[in-house]
């Protein structure tokens, strides 16, 4: 038989199936690496949009909170007007019961009074006065106690004042205002209607 030595042809081969295992070895390291900077980039790319995105609501969000703050001062502003309006509402529609307290303290208060100084608070008022005589501090009295606008009549302080006279007296009167009269200017209106 003849000789053949194949240790040679085996060693080209193993030489040649180990370069190709060395180049399918960076090939799959190059596409690898390929793949693997593709999805860096890729995620990267994500997470850059996701934070403009992010950016972009936080300075929407930004604007909506200060329209949230203008419609804040907005509603407080109709607020106060509403009160604005109701306070002046209240003022025109008191505006004849005032004109009807005078005259009704003119028509009560008899001769020989008069007043220094008058006060409302609420539906109290006080009223700071001369008289000639006790007497007639009386009749005044008698006729705000008689009179349909006015309740209560207190006589708080009494004390002689000789610039009325040998019995002029300085006085002072507190009284209640009766009930508003509901439905005055309703009735007008509704007459006129």
């Amino acid at each position: 038989m003849a000789n053949i030595n194949l240790l040679p042809w085996r060693e080209e081969y193993r030489q040649e199936k180990r370069k190709e295992f060395v180049v399918v070895l960076a090939a799959v390291a190059i596409f690898s690496l390929l793949i693997l900077g593709g999805w860096d980039r890729w995620v990267n790319g994500r997470v850059d949009w996701q934070k403009s995105r992010n950016d972009l609501l936080t300075r929407e969000i930004a604007v909506l909170q200060k329209q949230v703050e203008e419609i804040k001062e907005l509603k407080q502003k109709r607020q106060q007007m509403l009160e604005r309006m109701e306070v002046i509402q209240s003022l025109q529609a008191n505006r004849p019961e005032i004109v009807k307290i005078y005259d009704e303290f003119v028509r009560s208060t008899p001769t020989g009074i008069y007043f220094v100084e008058m006060g409302r608070t609420g539906r109290d008022v006080s009223l700071v006065g001369y008289a000639e005589s006790n007497n007639r501090v009386s009749v005044l009295m008698r006729q705000l106690d008689a009179s349909e606008m006015f309740r209560e009549p207190n006589l708080t302080k009494v004390e002689a004042d000789a610039d009325m006279g040998e019995q002029g007296s300085r006085f002072e009167l507190n009284v209640k205002l009766g009930p508003p009269a509901v439905g005055d200017g309703e009735s007008e209106q509704q007459e006129e209607a």
